[in-house]
């Protein structure tokens, strides 16, 4: 399994745009074949940091993931655009 989150920042004049296409790109990320989750989320607190959590089957559902038109439709052409802070957190299974 990959498993992963994506931290991103966005400015408060953005965050309808950007929770539509969340919305548009996580519908799509589910239909994956080797998509396990993809959840995004706001932080308590912070309703402009977005949280995704994501995990695939093996690193070919990743990599298949990032080279989608939906990953380029929504996150190269939209969130790339409007985000202030990118991090992410490879995660490790303790089970």
């Amino acid at each position: 399994m990959i498993t992963f989150t994506v931290r991103m920042k966005f400015r408060s004049d953005d965050r309808a745009r950007v929770a539509e296409i969340l919305t548009a790109l996580a519908q799509a990320s589910r239909k994956e074949p080797g998509c396990v989750y993809y959840i995004p989320h706001t932080v308590d607190g912070e309703p402009d940091t977005v949280v995704i959590y994501e995990q695939y089957k093996d690193q070919s559902a990743r990599d298949a993931h990032r080279t989608s038109p939906h990953f380029k439709e929504y996150v190269v052409g939209g969130l790339n655009q409007l985000m202030l802070d990118r991090q992410v957190e490879n995660l490790i299974s303790l089970t």
